[in-house]
């Protein structure tokens, strides 16, 4: 087991779900509820996450071989994908991004804000489920995906404590600190989105890249 590949898989799922960067959003979601609510909403809302991400693990190279695409075709686009989002980051408009008005307003319409819009899309969101399956799909040996589905374990148990601590967190950083991490990790997930998209030309490409 590669450890190193562990603790890449786990930064990159901090990049790209980019919990701290959330908790402004967790606060006004769950403004109505009282602090065993709030922990509650944030257990039921990581614990879908986990679940979901899991499945993406098992289910991924499965959903490729069904459609018939090509890993590195995959690697482009979720690449793609990602860099988009990044981008959105890096100028402070992940909420528009990742949800849109209408989702807003279902949102706001339901008792439960816990798997939606905060479990998905706003955590398992797009970029985060092409991520996985990349990772997956490269790394498929049984122990590689052991390993990755513990990391996500790990993720969502340290995903909990920050939503846990959410309130405290919120008012250390402010709107500004959270600002100031979310564009840091904007920066880390473009980052990983070009190394994506590179590999991706590399696989389509070989020739034209080896030369």
């Amino acid at each position: 087991m590669d450890l190193t590949l562990y603790v890449k898989f786990f930064l990159g799922l901090v990049a790209i779900i980019n919990p701290i960067g959330l908790l402004p959003v967790f606060v006004s979601l769950t403004s109505h509820q009282t602090e065993a609510e709030r922990n509650h909403t944030g257990k039921v809302a990581n614990f879908a996450v986990v679940v979901i991400l899991l499945v993406t693990i098992i289910a991924g190279q499965h959903i490729l071989n069904m459609f018939s695409i090509s890993l590195s075709a995959f690697r482009i686009a979720g690449g793609t994908l990602i860099a988009i989002i990044a981008m959105s980051m890096l100028q402070g408009k992940l909420g528009e991004v990742k949800r849109n008005q209408e989702e807003d307003r279902e949102a706001s319409g339901m008792e439960s804000v816990a798997v939606v819009p905060l479990a998905l899309p706003l955590m398992a969101g797009p970029g985060a489920i092409s991520s996985v399956i990349v990772s997956a799909a490269q790394h498929n040996t049984f122990s590689d995906l052991i390993g990755m589905s513990i990391t996500v374990v790990l993720f969502g148990l340290t995903s909990f404590t920050l939503f846990r601590m959410a309130p405290v967190i919120f008012k250390l950083l402010g709107k500004t600190g959270i600002n100031v991490i979310t564009r840091l990790m904007g920066l880390l997930m473009l980052s990983i989105g070009i190394e994506v998209m590179a590999a991706g030309f590399k696989g389509l490409f070989p020739s034209l890249i080896g030369s």
